[in-house]
């Protein structure tokens, strides 16, 4: 179903390798002309709170693809877990996962996607979704059999709402795409609004 109507011959790219924005953005009936991933250090800096985060490294992303592809529609996103204050990581190891989901069990954390579209012309423009989610509190089986799993890999937290962590969540409020990857309501609005 073609939810989006496309009115303009520039091409359209995803600066993002991930699978999930891919599967997203299909569900709306947008296909990337191309998939540039943009391949930066996302290393956060000291104090930085993680809206500015999730703001500073999807600018960057749209900046280092838009200037690859130069008339282009080029949409970048990052998206980031936090509690409180603190960003927790993509997470590599075991380890990495067993932490994050001890610290989100039985608590409320934000999920934070920073969205940047920029246009043909170069226009930029930019778009931050919050979304709140609570956890149940885990049992320790529970998590290691999500460890088990392998879902938790390479994910912001270390968990995956649309796969096996779903039975760990019991609320969101706000957007549940933006939780996946990226805000298809927003997504939409940003194309639509500049000449998609």
């Amino acid at each position: 179903m073609q939810l989006v109507t496309r009115h303009s011959s520039a091409p359209f790219v995803l600066a993002s390798a991930s699978p999930r924005r891919q599967e997203l953005l299909l569900q709306i009936g947008i296909t990337p002309d191309l998939v540039d991933p943009a391949d930066l250090d996302e290393s956060p800096k000291n104090r930085e709170l993680p809206a500015d985060y999730a703001k500073r490294i999807s600018q960057e992303k749209a900046a280092v693809v838009a200037a690859r592809q130069a008339g282009a529609f080029v949409l970048a996103a990052d998206t980031v877990v936090a509690v409180g204050r603190r960003i927790l990581p993509k997470a590599e190891s075991e380890q990495e996962a067993r932490m994050c989901l001890n610290l989100l069990s039985g608590r409320r954390h934000r999920v934070m996607t920073g969205h940047v579209l920029v246009t043909p012309e170069g226009l930029v423009r930019q778009r931050l979704v919050q979304t709140a989610v609570r956890f149940k509190r885990l049992h320790a089986s529970e998590i290691e059999a999500y460890i088990d799993s392998g879902d938790w890999r390479g994910k912001a937290g270390g968990y995956a709402i649309q796969g096996g962590a779903a039975a760990f969540i019991p609320a969101i409020n706000g957007s549940y795409t933006n939780v996946v990857g990226l805000s298809l309501p927003e997504v939409t609005s940003l194309l639509v609004g500049n000449g998609f």
